[in-house]
């Protein structure tokens, strides 16, 4: 885990589509039929396309919030200057900051700290700590309910009150590393990605139940799985998996949570990152 301390060291574009062939790439894309202004196609991000921005979102301050998981802080940045304009405490190893379903709080994870530090998006003014287990990271249900704290050291899955982060269940899992999530395009299951057993583990949401776990076997790549980000497609056909250690992104049919592809992309991937209009994915590559 302190790898994800360094900065990324490059990155690739992969051209995302909604359907078509995802398994090779050629100079840095995707090849895949372009599809995107189907009437008919899913786009599960556009809701962040341009000018599409709930009236919530666009109450926010345009700033940029960075986790300094060394110091116990996060720094604010002016997204328009460039300049920073303070710097915070927060609990220790603050790892994620994440947008609250409603989008009215933004939440740091401060993971050995044991808490969760809220921010007015609006203010850009920071609240006082609230105590949770393990917050490696954290999600938000598709239907709002609950909050996921992802408690890496725990080997857990915290399914807990999305407005007072009351616990309501810890579902254990049998993978380690547990790290980062991805919903389904129908918001019945989530996939995590386990980065020390090289697995995906999924969870029916309704049931809050483990149903699986998929090995990323590698193959011929002469390297161990080590998932960390996790993306879907814009029709939620694919997930895109970033490896550090097979230094690409694995493709994942998510319904029936069987490998179906790999992309090359560069020395220790790590994030995924889509564009607003979801045609592309920004990978990481840490080097």
């Amino acid at each position: 885990m302190a790898t994800r301390l360094a900065a990324a060291a490059g990155a690739l574009v992969l051209a995302v589509a909604c359907r078509g062939n995802h398994r090779s790439a050629a100079a840095g894309h995707v090849a895949a039929p372009d599809t995107a202004a189907r009437s008919d196609t899913v786009n599960l991000y556009a809701a962040a396309g341009a000018n599409r921005l709930s009236p919530r979102a666009a109450q926010a301050r345009p700033l940029v919030y960075v986790p300094n998981s060394k110091d116990g802080t996060v720094t604010v940045i002016d997204a328009r200057t460039y300049r920073v304009l303070r710097t915070f405490p927060t609990g220790a190893l603050p790892q994620h900051v994440v947008p609250s379903y409603d989008l009215t709080t933004l939440w740091v994870a401060n993971n050995l700290g044991g808490t969760l530090t809220p921010i007015d998006p609006t203010t850009g003014q920071e609240g006082a700590s609230v105590p949770v287990d393990d917050p490696y990271n954290l999600y938000f249900t598709p239907d709002g309910r609950f909050a996921i704290v992802v408690a890496e050291r725990r080997r857990r899955l915290d399914f807990r009150d999305a407005h007072t982060m009351a616990l309501v269940q810890s579902l254990p899992v049998q993978c380690k590393g547990v790290d980062h999530m991805e919903f389904t395009a129908d918001g019945r299951f989530a996939v995590a990605t386990c980065e020390f057993s090289g697995q995906l583990v999924k969870v029916d949401l309704e049931a809050r139940a483990v149903v699986g776990y998929l090995t990323l076997d590698p193959g011929g790549l002469d390297s161990t799985a080590m998932p960390q980000d996790i993306r879907s497609s814009p029709d939620g056909r694919v997930f895109y998996v970033a490896d550090m250690k097979a230094n690409g992104v694995f493709l994942v049919d998510p319904e029936a949570f069987r490998r179906v592809g790999f992309i090359p992309t560069g020395r220790g991937t790590h994030g995924i990152y889509p564009s607003r209009d979801g045609r592309l994915l920004y990978i990481t590559n840490r080097g």
